[in-house]
């Protein structure tokens, strides 16, 4: 591996491995509390398990084949699960992330053509306006400032999502869609036992019941944004070349037919969710990792003193940059866990790994947080190594041993948005700061449907030195 670095690599902390198997009660209640305290040390050393038990058959799929069968070469025949609809689904029901069959191939088809690296690329310029804004907001020239990384990384996300998709229409509801999301995620969006072991809709979910505001404050804000959008466009005024417009006029090229109000609304959400909440979390553990390895910060600062968003090749120019990110997202993948439902039998298996018959019914989880951190895939699993990911190193990582934005069909439609935001920002951020940890107390990861920081991460930021 080239360009390596000079000193020892830096190892985040992570929550301890079981030695086996968890028992049905204690397996509900970390899934409830954390899910990541249910994987034990043989998830990370062996390609697959299967496993059949009180919940029914489980099989988890951790090497590239494996991976590759399910999502891409026999997609069809996997499901997303109703556990992940249970969930997600009275805010998500109309959305890309939870629709399947004929239903989701129209919408992907209507939104597609939003998300090409062309139009990304006409964004280049806003966001970065909107990054400077935010950074400058901090007045560093006046003194260091210690910062809750996980809180101004959110506002910030939020206002790129809100210039650059909603021309600044909800740019005002910042705060309020924050405190609503960390509501949500943490209480609303865990995994109910009762979820787990598939217990009629009837009965209340009491994290369910206890975020119904968190989701209605979603579900109006959004609502009123599309309902006034669509009386412009029906009236006749010119409406914002945003993604609101855009979902709105869009028509499938099969049949001329437009997404629903109720679709558009679930969209939206899902780009909040999936485009502000993970980018915000990518951020904040980049920024962590940053502030240990001084070294690799100063490679940035170099590469962000010389980005110019109006160069065509800006991306091209800041290969440290864009390796942090990627390997940020490697060790705290923003959406720990996919999960699938065997729509028919099937076999898994692959090279060296010994084939599984499995059968309809059977949960399919393919989980980020071991695959990016499998003995079998990785060299040093646990280290944060950026360069890994240089152009130079990159070619030797297989396509399904790293998957943050998941893969085959359903690769997330915004990853090309995500990544380019992230770079964006982390560039203005290190053009303007040092960045340096409050404390060596090391910040635990916990699986709330993204990957978070189970305490606010705290880092100090001083304007630069050099």
């Amino acid at each position: 591996m080239t360009d390596t670095l000079s000193r020892p690599p830096f190892r985040p902390a992570v929550p301890p491995r079981r030695e086996g198997p968890l028992p049905i009660i204690p397996f509900l209640w970390h899934s409830w509390r954390d899910p990541l305290g249910t994987w034990s040390r043989r998830h990370f050393e062996e390609p697959q398990l299967y496993g059949e038990g009180p919940l029914g058959a489980v099989i988890v799929v951790s090497h590239p084949a494996g991976v590759r069968h399910v999502l891409t070469e026999n997609a069809a025949n996997y499901h997303k699960g109703d556990l992940q609809r249970r969930i997600l689904g009275p805010l998500l029901a109309d959305g890309l992330l939870l629709t399947e069959g004929e239903v989701w191939r129209r919408a992907r088809r209507i939104v597609a053509p939003l998300f090409t690296p062309s139009r990304m690329g006409d964004l280049t310029q806003r966001m970065t306006e909107v990054c400077r804004a935010r950074v400058a907001g901090w007045d560093l020239g006046y003194g260091a400032r210690v910062l809750d990384i996980d809180s101004q990384m959110s506002t910030l996300t939020f206002e790129i999502l809100s210039a650059t998709l909603f021309s600044d229409e909800i740019g005002g509801e910042a705060a309020g869609f924050e405190k609503a999301l960390n509501r949500y995620l943490s209480i609303g969006g865990r995994i109910d036992p009762l979820d787990v072991i598939d217990a009629p809709g009837w009965i209340p979910r009491l994290g369910r019941l206890a975020s119904y505001g968190s989701a209605s404050f979603f579900e109006k804000t959004v609502a009123e944004l599309v309902r006034a959008r669509r009386e412009a466009i029906e009236a006749g005024r010119a409406p914002p070349p945003d993604l609101l417009s855009a979902l709105l006029q869009a028509r499938d090229e099969a049949d001329g037919a437009g997404l629903s109000d109720r679709e558009v609304a679930a969209n939206i959400l899902t780009f909040i969710l999936a485009g502000h909440e993970t980018t915000a979390r990518t951020l904040g553990w980049c920024l962590h990792l940053l502030s240990r390895v001084p070294e690799v910060a100063a490679r940035l600062q170099v590469e962000a003193d010389g980005f110019d968003p109006a160069a065509p090749d800006w991306a091209e120019r800041m290969p440290w940059t864009r390796a942090v990110i990627e390997e940020s997202m490697r060790l705290f993948p923003p959406a720990p866990t996919l999960a699938r439902t065997a729509v028919g039998p099937d076999t898994i298996g692959g090279p060296g790994v010994d084939p599984q018959e499995i059968k309809a019914g059977t949960m399919m989880i393919i989980s980020p947080w071991v695959l990016h951190r499998h003995a079998l895939l990785w060299d040093d699993p646990e280290a944060f190594r950026p360069e890994r990911f240089l152009p130079e190193n990159r070619k030797s990582i297989d396509r399904y041993a790293w998957i943050p934005f998941s893969a085959g069909p359903r690769v997330c439609i915004g990853a090309t948005f995500a990544l380019q935001e992230a770079m964006i920002a982390l560039a203005e951020i290190m053009r303007a700061a040092d960045v340096e940890p409050v404390g060596m107390d090391e910040p635990r990861p916990v699986h709330q449907v993204t990957l978070r920081s189970q305490r606010p991460m705290r880092l100090r930021l001083r304007a630069r030195r050099s």
